[in-house]
């Protein structure tokens, strides 16, 4: 080897030649991976794939037509993220056009095809095509797939080294168990599954749900129709503001985005830190919490107006325990003199309308059922792990996770947003940034270091389990309170949510704990990697053989807590005591923005009213 550089065989004797042999250390085999679904989750992971990675083959099967996921199927009046669009967007990928504080769903499906036709994710994409079954083979180190064609019903077979989940859990929606629901003569609609050709001008609408999409729909429906009789079985919490006041911003503002994108990014920065300086509310019987009960109770009794609606729509249990919703124009919706508010659930429906659990019939035209989705994380389709058993039978009374990514069994199977993923405690698209950069530091040990396969170990689930359990007493989401947080029980464990704020699953996420999963190897020994004693820079002779020479230490800070403090750019931000900074960004709005707000109706009321800042 005269130039220095690796030989083509390093096989000079008569041992069995060993193919890693003639390889250097993290040479990266080839990849082979299956995402379902190609909603926001999929689309990220193929992003940051095809970023960091070479030698990959991967495949988004999407059942639908198109990209989109939730934001593509939800079409229904007023359908908008419930938290301000500026927050909606992917870390480095801001979007300087967004038409206002909460961005309907069309806008929100735009900016996610932009994204991928911004970096021609569409190469990965097939369309019209479901995953109706998985099952791992322990012999080959792989998932074998089986898709079925939504169109012919035709089934084709697949495999991959790695199966990522990423259907979401707002994707399996369900028809309110209710007798007689086929009975209905006019239309019955379910918020997921909506037809926008359907006119409702002069109709008596029953609507059915207090969650998100039923609070976002009474306020778009009711110029139009006749009447809306509203069933409200349950209480919830409606945020007059969450951040912000619903408002489109003017040509002015998302010219000066474009034009200064640090202005941008600092609007951003103002809600992302809004966002996560709330987390304190979710602490029952804290100062934080208290506070906040009572100026949000006061707050939806003057939006309702003295209607007599207040014992009735009104929690009693504390703020949080449900997802918080913005709920624009809904509580004044509430109150209108085309709205009826019927506070018991519906017993039955009968060919003319729906009947209250206190026996009266209501009669209706059409029948919106805002009931929400199937959230108890049991597969859509059959995942079958290395024991034989179906991750369904597996999570049937609990979903047992690893971190909200992972289950114990399932070799090389991720989920994005899983149980128990933070998914109500602060910016969500954030949080599936560092599941996605989780997932691929694993999927880069397997690709360069010979594993064959990995997955969570058993004790490592029940320890995380264990201290899930004990930290959600100490929070609002263990209330008594109907929630999907909960799988829709009322009491039952928290099966949603994180234990901790966004930040604090981001900072969990940074560092891969190896040492609570279980790995195996191709030939059984976990050093064949290591090659014929090359590194990758030798087998490259355009590189720099000595670039560990500098003049300066500029190494990465190997300390966690002066890492952070880097990251967090510590010190460059001042704040009074945490109790103040945390309340400061809702009481603002509440208390002294809300009536300025109110008082300058027209679209540049912020411009009368001045600007939030924080700190």
């Amino acid at each position: 080897m005269p130039d220095g550089t690796p030989s083509e065989s390093m096989n000079t004797n008569n041992t069995p030649p060993n193919p890693w042999w003639d390889k250097p250390i993290y040479d990266q085999r080839s990849l082979k991976i299956i995402c379902v679904g190609a909603g926001a989750s999929g689309l990220l992971f193929a992003y940051k794939l095809q970023r960091s990675f070479e030698n990959f083959e991967l495949t988004l099967y999407e059942k639908n037509e198109d990209i989109g996921g939730t934001w593509l199927e939800n079409k229904y009046p007023g359908c908008a993220c419930d938290i301000a669009a500026h927050a909606y967007c992917w870390s480095f990928e801001p979007n300087p056009n967004w038409s206002s504080t909460y961005a309907g769903s069309d806008e929100i499906h735009e900016y996610f095809t932009r994204f991928t036709d911004k970096y021609g994710l569409r190469k990965y994409c097939q369309f019209k095509k479901q995953i109706s079954r998985a099952e791992w083979d322990n012999e080959k180190g792989q998932w074998n797939v089986e898709i079925t064609d939504v169109n012919t019903g035709n089934v084709t077979q697949d495999w991959c080294h790695f199966l990522i989940n990423g259907s979401g859990v707002l994707n399996s929606w369900k028809w309110p168990d209710i007798p007689g629901i086929d009975k209905f003569e006019g239309n019955i609609l379910h918020t997921a599954k909506y037809d926008r050709d359907l006119d409702l001008t002069d109709k008596n609408v029953a609507l059915i749900g207090t969650g998100s999409s039923a609070i976002q729909v009474l306020p778009s429906i009711l110029p139009k129709v006749k009447k809306v009789t509203t069933f409200n079985r349950s209480s919830t919490w409606v945020f007059p503001v969450q951040g912000f006041q619903q408002r489109h911003y003017t040509p002015e503002e998302k010219q000066e985005f474009v034009a200064d994108p640090k202005k941008l990014e600092e609007h951003r920065r103002e809600l992302d830190s809004s966002l996560n300086g709330a987390y304190a509310i979710f602490f029952k019987d804290s100062p934080v919490q208290d506070s906040m009960t009572s100026t949000m109770r006061g707050a939806m009794a003057k939006r309702l107006k003295g209607s007599g609606l207040e014992d009735k729509v009104i929690p009693k249990w504390g703020v949080g325990c449900r997802r918080m919703t913005p709920g624009v124009g809904y509580l004044e919706a509430l109150t209108h003199e085309k709205t009826e508010v019927v506070t018991s659930g519906v017993k039955e429906i009968t060919e003319k309308g729906l009947v209250s659990d206190e026996g009266k019939e209501y009669t209706a035209d059409v029948i919106i059922c805002a009931t929400g989705f199937n959230t108890n994380y049991i597969p859509r389709f059959p995942i079958i792990g290395s024991n034989g058993q179906s991750l369904a039978e597996a999570w049937k009374d609990e979903p047992a996770n690893y971190l909200g990514v992972a289950a114990a069994g399932y070799p090389n199977y991720f989920v994005f947003v899983g149980p128990n993923s933070p998914v109500g405690n602060g910016p969500v698209l954030i949080a599936i940034e560092a599941q996605a950069d989780y997932m691929l530091k694993l999927i880069n040990r397997f690709q360069t270091e010979n594993i064959q396969s990995f997955s969570p170990k058993l004790e490592a689930v029940k320890d995380f389990m264990e201290h899930k359990d004990a930290y959600m007493k100490r929070t609002v989401w263990e209330l008594e309170c109907r929630s999907w947080y909960k799988s829709n029980s009322i009491s039952g464990k928290v099966t949603a949510l994180w234990t901790g704020s966004t930040l604090h699953y981001l900072e969990m996420m940074a560092e891969p704990r190896y040492e609570d999963w279980n790995f195996t190897y191709i030939g059984g020994n976990r050093f064949s990697y290591m090659g014929n004693g090359y590194s990758l820079t030798e087998s490259d002779k355009t590189a720099d053989w000595s670039y560990y020479l500098r003049n300066v230490d500029d190494s990465p800070l190997l300390g966690r807590a002066k890492h952070w403090r880097t990251v967090n750019r510590s010190g460059t931000i001042e704040r009074d005591g945490m109790f103040v900074v945390l309340l400061r960004p809702i009481i603002y709005w509440l208390v002294l923005k809300l009536p300025c707000l109110e008082s300058h109706s027209s679209s540049d009321g912020l411009a009368h009213c001045g600007k939030m800042v924080l700190g």
